[in-house]
């Protein structure tokens, strides 16, 4: 099975061509912009043409659903959808935390570590896991956490990693999403979901409303 995964998750976009579990072409978009379509699809080429592969061959698409950059993810989610009604292609969504333990596992950061993302005003979404020579056990759900919680966690010598997290706190450990590793996991996925199904990981509570239909005069 021939998988394109697609992590829009963070700053750092990938995209990568997966095949029966070795990585077949990979591209990575360090510190972007949010990325726009145009630039979506550029990346999403240059990985096909890396694999040697084209798009019909594209037997299922796996997206990093977050949490993170929302504008990131609804684009990845985007791509997919219009893929699978032009193409027919199976879709995945997998957890783009999961995605950093096995990034960690991979990058033998092994025992007890608390995986954050920045949510924004003044928040942290923070998972716990313990991560062992070849496997990794989520230990504590995904939730939102405050800042101080995080700068506590910090100073009681806690390790924490995850993208961009250096930054705010000079002990943690930079790891971001990866599309290689997004894409070996879905090999592992049979979950497989129509597009409209698709959401990003989004621990708030919406704030918006849908307009009312129109009135008919």
């Amino acid at each position: 099975m021939k998988i394109l995964a697609v992590e829009f998750s963070s700053h750092q976009r990938s995209v990568a061509v997966v095949e029966a579990g070795g990585l077949a072409g990979t591209v990575l978009l360090g510190r972007a912009a949010e990325s726009g379509g145009h630039r979506a699809l550029g990346l999403v080429e240059e990985s096909l043409r890396l694999a040697r592969c084209e798009r019909e061959e594209i037997e299922t698409l796996a997206i990093g659903l977050g949490p993170g950059s929302y504008t990131g993810i609804r684009g990845a989610i985007a791509l997919a959808q219009g893929w699978q009604l032009g193409r027919g292609v199976n879709l995945l969504g997998v957890s783009s935390v999961e995605c950093l333990a096995a990034g960690a596992e991979q990058e033998k950061i092994h025992g007890a570590l608390n995986i954050i993302i920045d949510a924004q005003r003044g928040e942290y979404y923070l998972a716990r896991y313990e991560i062992t020579l070849g496997a990794w056990r989520e230990t504590e759900a995904l939730r939102l956490a405050s800042l101080a919680e995080i700068e506590e966690l910090a100073r009681s010598g806690h390790r924490l990693l995850g993208p961009g997290v250096a930054e705010a706190f000079p002990s943690a450990i930079n790891l971001y999403p990866d599309a290689a590793i997004l894409g070996r996991l879905a090999g592992d996925h049979r979950g497989f979901v129509p597009g409209e199904r698709l959401e990003p990981i989004y621990l708030r509570e919406t704030t918006f409303k849908k307009a009312p239909p129109a009135r008919v005069i």
